[in-house]
């Protein structure tokens, strides 16, 4: 049986706010889930503060064997951030390099789906693609974007993600959701040489 063959076609939450959003309970992955479960597609969903939460919970998604990892949280165009700590994109890359061969990554925070986060994941993985907002979403949006895609999904095909699925519902919902979203994949033979292309979205 191949490593692909292994990995389970669940979803993997791992979500982190600020004190603030804590406060006034905008749990976008918490919500995520919920709906998930509410369709009967599993999933896990983990709620951390802290980097060291967050390493281990990677951990947790590697020993699972789970094949889609849904990151929640805030950031920027140089990091993902916990509530008390920033993780810059090396040092992500190098947290998430064991865990993502054969797997996908979503990426739900502020700016940080670009090329220098694909830069560090697809070089030393074998990550199938990297999937996220480019700009700064409403977290409401956010929310129900990320639960019809999973949801729409699963229900073309409950055994696995492709690309001539993958790229029609990004479209149609980053169009009904006025969500950017920029769709990495791995590419061997792409012109920039860092093993990965950018599939362009016909969003209008």
């Amino acid at each position: 049986m191949s490593e692909k063959d292994k990995t389970k076609p669940r979803v993997f939450i791992i979500e982190s706010l600020d004190f603030e959003d804590e406060k006034n309970k905008h749990f976008e992955g918490e919500i995520i889930s919920k709906i998930l479960n509410f369709s009967g597609i599993e999933c896990k969903y983990n709620y951390i503060r802290t980097k060291a939460e967050f390493e281990h919970f990677i951990q947790v998604f590697q020993n699972s064997n789970y094949r889609y990892l849904h990151i929640s949280c805030h950031g920027n165009t140089k990091c993902l951030a916990t509530t008390l700590e920033q993780i810059p994109f090396p040092e992500l890359g190098v947290i998430l390099q064991p865990v993502l061969d054969k797997k996908r990554l979503f990426i739900s925070a502020c700016s940080a789906t670009n090329d220098k986060l694909a830069d560090e994941i697809f070089p030393t993985t074998e990550c199938y693609s990297l999937i996220g907002p480019s700009t700064k979403p409403n977290m409401n949006d956010a929310a129900i974007f990320w639960a019809s895609f999973y949801h729409l999904m699963f229900n073309h095909n409950s055994k696995a993600m492709k690309k001539e699925s993958l790229q029609p519902i990004i479209e149609m919902l980053s169009m009904v959701h006025n969500i950017p979203i920029k769709y990495y994949t791995a590419s061997r033979a792409n012109r920039n040489g860092k093993g990965w292309a950018v599939v362009p979205l016909n969003i209008k």
